[in-house]
């Protein structure tokens, strides 16, 4: 079988007529002999909203319950483009990730992929032409429902190319790689390819058109990988292995939606900074943008940047952070 995968995000599917012209793009695509996984985000602000109606009830809710809101999003949106699919001739079957059986870790709202049954999802291809999966989620071994964090369905995309051996399709509304966001530059220009290695500097300093996690699953399985505009029919941009023809300065990335935390009248001690970063990862806290300056005395400042959604919950262990390593203050 000739198998392709495909991630469609959620401003792909934002509303009905976007989902026909997805599954109308799909059709052209198995009318060439190819089988599709196709993975799916929720459709439009679908995720932002549940997160409102999160904190309308608890500013840091219960992790697993959070995940059991947030898994709904992405099933609206596979079962709408079976729907579409099957209506114009194309043999579709949507699947959740327990149907998929995508194991995860327990860590909710930010679990990691262990495994995928990829025997499964060729099973189903031999029946249906189109195979389309919740991304951005999981199970765990026990049966509860986990999310991989935001940009997940990027994740589960190449996770499962890489489980299936196929190449991975990411589609946006951006039709490739630009040198820097063109929404705020709009002389950017497309990449026609970037290494793994660039792609992934990139995507950690905060390029949206791929997350982290996929790059590395991608470098790490040889996943080929291009970036293609869902609305364009340019070739848009592959992710290589090397990139011999390599400039200086690849592009430029913002990162937006970060909360700095900044911890004073710390004593200069490597191991105190060595053990709070170690439980602040125990408590699966993304780390990024250290900074320390030494202020004599012996007496330092730490600040460091975690995701703005994570404030609250961070809020909730500074106490335990103070009592472990030091009487310091946490802005």
């Amino acid at each position: 079988m000739d198998i392709v995968v495909q991630k469609y995000g959620g401003s792909s599917l934002a509303d009905i007529p976007k989902i026909k012209y997805v599954s109308a793009k799909i059709k052209r695509h198995v009318s060439e002999g190819k089988k599709l996984v196709v993975i799916v985000s929720a459709m439009g602000k679908t995720t932002d909203q549940l997160e409102l109606l999160c904190k309308e009830v608890s500013e840091c809710p219960v992790p697993r319950e959070k995940d059991m809101l947030f898994t709904t999003g992405e099933q609206v949106s596979a079962a709408l483009m079976a729907m579409a699919l099957n209506n114009i001739g194309v043999k579709a079957l949507s699947q959740n990730a327990f149907q998929t059986e995508i194991i995860t870790s327990s860590d909710h709202t930010r679990a990691s992929i262990r495994k995928i049954n990829a025997g499964k999802l060729k099973g189903n291809l031999k029946d249906y032409d189109v195979v389309i999966v919740t991304g951005f989620q999981g199970i765990t071994e026990s049966g509860d429902v986990t999310t991989l964090g935001r940009g997940g369905s990027d994740t589960s995309a190449v996770a499962i190319a890489a489980a299936l051996g196929a190449p991975c399709e990411i589609y946006s509304d951006f039709p490739g790689i630009f040198t820097t966001d063109p929404k705020l530059f709009p002389a950017a220009k497309i990449l026609e390819q970037v290494s793994y290695a660039e792609m992934l500097e990139m995507a950690q300093l905060g390029a949206g058109i791929l997350h982290p996690r996929a790059v590395e699953i991608a470098k790490k399985y040889n996943v080929k990988l291009c970036c293609r505009g869902t609305f364009s029919n340019d070739n848009g941009s592959r992710v290589v292995s090397d990139n011999i023809e390599q400039p200086v300065v690849t592009g430029l990335s913002v990162m937006e939606n970060q909360a700095q935390v900044t911890i004073t009248g710390l004593p200069e001690d490597h191991i105190i900074v060595n053990g709070i970063f170690n439980y602040l990862g125990e408590k699966q806290f993304n780390i990024d943008m250290i900074s320390a300056v030494r202020l004599g005395n012996n007496n330092m400042t730490l600040s460091f940047t975690i995701v703005e959604n994570d404030k609250n919950c961070l809020l909730e262990v500074i106490q335990d952070l103070q009592k472990e390593f030091c009487a310091c203050n946490i802005t």
